[in-house]
C-alpha cells in the first residue's frame, strides 16, 4: 500500500490559522503586531520568490512587514549598519537576510551580528548551541517544520533510527539536533559517508537535504519508513523534484512528503512562528 501523504500545505494552513488567532487575541489586548524585516541582496530569482511567499505569508496572519532590497554590491559594512539599525528598531521583532549572499559578504559575520532574539531564522550561534543543550529559543525554520510534521504521523519517535542525507548548518546539522532532542537515533550522512545505500535501508525516519534531483531510490527506503524530502529542484524541463524519487519511494514508506507541497510551506509556517515568539519574548522584555 502506497504512502500516506504528509501535507505540509494543509498543515501549514492550520499553523498560520492558529496563528492569526493568537495574533487577533494580542492585539485586543493592546500589544502591536509582530514584525518582521526582509533583508534580500541582489537579485537571484529564487531568492525573489522565496521573500514574496514569506511576505505573503505575513500578510495573511497580520504581521508588519518590510523588506530592504539592496545592490549586489552592497558592502560588508553597509549591511552591518542596516542590521545593526533594525536590532534597535522597536517595532522589528525579526530580522531574516536572505540566503545566499553574494561571495563578497561573509554570511557567518551577518548572521552573527542578528540579536539573538530577532533571529527567526534560528541561524545564529546562539539558537544553533541552545538547541544542541536541549533548551531551544527560536529553531531554525525547516527542522523545525520537519518536525512538525513528524508530529502529524502520530508515531512515537523516541528509539526510533534516523538518517539524515546532508550536514549543511541551515538543515543537516540541526535537523539531527532536533532528531537528537525527540529521543531518536541519529546518523548524518555527507559526501564521505560509507555506505550510505545501507545506513539509509535501516532508517524508521530518512531525511533527504542533499540538492541533488531523485537521489535518494526506493531500495534505500526501509518498508514502513517515514520519508520527509527536504530538496527541491528545478529540472532542465522547468519542473520541480525533490531529493527523493517520489513515486517508487512513496510504495515503500509509511508517510512521505511530497515537493512542492511538503517541506516548504512548514518552513514559512515556521518563519511565523518563529516570529511571533520573538515578539512574546520583547513584550515580556526579554529581548
Amino acid at each position: 500500500m502506497a504512502g500516506q501523504i504528509l501535507d505540509g500545505k494543509a498543515i501549514a494552513a492550520d499553523i498560520r490559522a492558529d496563528i492569526k488567532a493568537q495574533l487577533d487575541a494580542r492585539v485586543a489586548e493592546g500589544h502591536r503586531p509582530p514584525g518582521l524585516a526582509v533583508i534580500l541582496i541582489g537579485a537571484n530569482a529564487a531568492s525573489q520568490v522565496y521573500v514574496r511567499n514569506k511576505r505573503r505569508a505575513c500578510e495573511e496572519v497580520g504581521f508588519y512587514s518590510e523588506l530592504h532590497e539592496l545592490p549586489p554590491d552592497t558592502s560588508q559594512d553597509a549591511l552591518l549598519d542596516l542590521i545593526d539599525a533594525l536590532n534597535g528598531d522597536a517595532l522589528i521583532d525579526g530580522i531574516l537576510v536572505q540566503l545566499p549572499l553574494p561571495r563578497h559578504l561573509d554570511e557567518e559575520a551577518v548572521i552573527e551580528r542578528i540579536l539573538p532574539t530577532k533571529d527567526v531564522d534560528g541561524f545564529h550561534p546562539y539558537n544553533i548551541g541552545r538547541l544542541a543543550l536541549r533548551l531551544p529559543l527560536l529553531r531554525p525554520c525547516t527542522p523545525k517544520g520537519v518536525m512538525t510534521l513528524l508530529g502529524r504521523t502520530g508515531r512515537c519517535l523516541q528509539g526510533l533510527d534516523a538518517v539524515v542525507i546532508g550536514q549543511s548548518n541551515i538543515v543537516g546539522r540541526p535537523m539531527a539536533l532536533e532528531l537528537l532532542a525527540a529521543r531518536c537515533t541519529v546518523t548524518i550522512s555527507h559526501s564521505r559517508t560509507k555506505d550510505l545505500p545501507d545506513k539509509a535501508r535501516g532508517a524508521d525516519i530518512l531525511v533527504a537535504a542533499v540538492g541533488r534531483p531523485r537521489f535518494v531510490p526506493a531500495d534505500w527506503v526501509k518498508e514502513g519508513a517515514i520519508v520527509v524530502d527536504v530538496g527541491i529542484n528545478r529540472l532542465a524541463d522547468g519542473t520541480l523534484a525533490g531529493d527523493v524519487d517520489f513515486a517508487p519511494c512513496r510504495e515503500r514508506a509509511s508517510w512521505i512528503t511530497p515537493v512542492p507541497g511538503g517541506v516548504g510551506p512548514m518552513t514559512i509556517a515556521s518563519l511565523l512562528e518563529n516570529t511571533l515568539q520573538a515578539a512574546e519574548l520583547h513584550a515580556a522584555g526579554q529581548g
